[in-house]
């Protein structure tokens, strides 16, 4: 915490030191000269003269109260002057960079001591320290920091992630990947795999910044693919390098203000010139992350013959806007518009008319991606309640005395759980199945998956807020990732398709694939 040789004191001197003139506490052993500080703590002066806190063991009243993190900020920091003799801290908090969190479900169950897995393998492991090392000393400060003022991700973040291939690795396993070194040649192309992909999105999503989160190239993740997979190899070798290099940005465009779950109610219109060489694309597009700073879109049309995807470049024609949301404006959220834009039939991606294939195959992969994030960001919130009901007193005796915490703490642990055991079985039959394979026989798996996963985040969302009580309102302090949670918790309900439509696909696809001759 200080690079400084600290000063060792007995208790017994600390205790001497309990005066408004001069005013000393311990926290964890660390002796804190809080006499000049008192009159400009945010919490008023008083607390200072408290029963038990001048020239005492203030630890349980700080924790009580405060973050780890509080103790870490240098304005705070440099207000130690000392240690206690013979004592060694105690209390470990904030983030351990690259640490593996010893607090019970804080982990998924591969990573957690003593516990095996048939699906992850040694190279998923290195994969897993590598990324949460990189994603705690990069990608964390620079959330937290563009979650409040609502920025875009900072472009040296982008550009570290690109020099490790982790733009490329987030499109998933592919031909994209061939001859790449990846995250400094711990995996290679040819092992990569649908678990990497989904120990990378877990990794990223413990940030705990949701509008962040999206803003990290999410447009790219849901965008890009569909030029990987349907574009001509002339377009992949022109756009898609600049793309994964963090040097230019993607996004999805298909939901509108008409037609958001409803795909076939686009409004959004592809005409051929007289020509046939160019569409005129008119129309525009709604709630579209990342759309206030991309230079491409993936964009969802009506054409004569159905509903076609078509690559548009930001070029005459094409303006967007932020929409103001719940979340941060770091995610680029935008609306979208598209005046008598000229785009040349090379940027068709898929058939003409073939669209709905392009964008089911997609919508797969973007909602498996939603998946793995969604159900990271549940197990961030058990990890705060386990630890807030194990500091927090209440009617004199620890939070998780309570039977009634005790019944919401079960009722999270076993949704994650079983959510993640859920999302491990639906990602071993992707990694066996080939990308046309995934698209006719788990889009009512993933569709199941993410309906009842987003609905168990709404149930820990609210149950998380009744544990941290007032705290779980507030945008600072103990409560601020539960508050942040509870209140960007319904995005990933919408994002994707809404739940009662995704629950609907789920069943009419079942319906479908009901034998003829079956009877009671």
């Amino acid at each position: 915490m200080a690079t400084k040789e600290m000063k060792r004191f007995t208790r017994e001197e600390v205790a001497k030191h309990n005066t408004e003139d001069s005013l000393w506490v311990i926290i964890d052993s660390r002796v804190f000269d809080v006499t000049r500080f008192r009159n400009l703590h945010p919490g008023g002066a008083s607390v200072f003269m408290d029963e038990g806190i001048p020239g005492q063991d203030a630890t349980e009243a700080f924790f009580g109260l405060h973050r780890y993190e509080v103790l870490e900020k240098p304005q705070y920091a440099r207000l130690q002057i000392g240690v206690i003799e013979g004592e060694e801290p105690q209390i470990q908090g904030g983030i351990i960079r690259g640490a593996v969190s010893k607090v019970p479900y804080a982990e998924p169950t591969w990573l957690s001591e003593g516990f095996k897995s048939p699906y992850y393998k040694d190279s998923h492991r290195r994969l897993q320290q590598a990324v949460r090392k990189f994603v705690d000393e990069v990608v964390y400060p620079d959330a937290q920091d563009r979650e409040l003022d609502g920025k875009r991700p900072s472009q040296s973040v982008l550009d570290k992630m690109a020099e490790l291939n982790l733009h490329a690795m987030r499109m998933g396993p592919g031909k994209h990947l061939k001859g790449l070194t990846l995250m400094g040649g711990i995996v290679s192309p040819e092992e990569f795999d649908y678990f990497h992909e989904l120990v990378i999105s877990q990794e990223i999503a413990r940030c705990g910044a949701r509008g962040y989160g999206d803003g990290l190239m999410s447009g790219c993740v849901i965008g890009l693919p569909p030029v990987l997979n349907f574009g001509s190899p002339e377009l992949k070798a022109r756009i898609v390098p600049e793309i994964l290099s963090g040097k230019k940005f993607i996004c999805l465009a298909v939901s509108e203000a008409y037609a958001g779950s409803d795909v076939f109610g686009l409004q959004t219109t592809a005409t051929k010139t007289e020509d046939g060489k160019h569409w005129i694309i008119t129309g525009t597009k709604k709630w579209i992350t990342n759309g206030t700073f991309a230079d491409y879109f993936t964009v969802g049309c009506k054409t004569e013959d159905g509903f076609t995807v078509i690559l548009v470049e930001r070029s005459e024609g094409v303006s967007t806007k932020p929409i103001k949301t719940s979340y941060s404006p770091s995610a680029g959220t935008a609306y979208v518009t598209f005046d008598h834009v000229k785009v040349p039939v090379e940027n068709t991606l898929g058939e003409e008319g073939g669209g709905i294939f392009v964008m089911l195959s997609n919508f797969n992969h973007e909602r498996w991606v939603m998946c793995c994030i969604n159900v990271r960001a549940q197990r961030l919130v058990v990890e705060e309640c386990m630890k807030w009901v194990n500091q927090r007193k209440a009617f004199g005796r620890p939070l998780h005395s309570l039977a009634v915490i005790r019944s919401k703490l079960a009722g999270m642990i076993s949704r994650v759980e079983s959510l993640q055991s859920w999302l491990e079985s639906v990602t071993y039959q992707m990694c066996n199945m080939s990308y046309r394979e995934q698209a006719s026989k788990l889009a009512g798996q993933i569709a199941f998956l993410k309906s009842h996963m987003t609905r168990s985040a709404q149930l820990t969302a609210a149950d998380a807020v009744q544990i941290f009580g007032g705290r779980g309102i507030t945008q600072t302090g103990m409560g601020k990732f539960i508050e942040h949670y509870h209140r960007t918790v319904t995005f990933d309900a919408l994002l994707g398709g809404a739940e009662d439509v995704l629950a609907d696909l789920g069943v009419r696809q079942a319906i479908r694939g009901m034998p003829s001759d079956v009877r009671l």
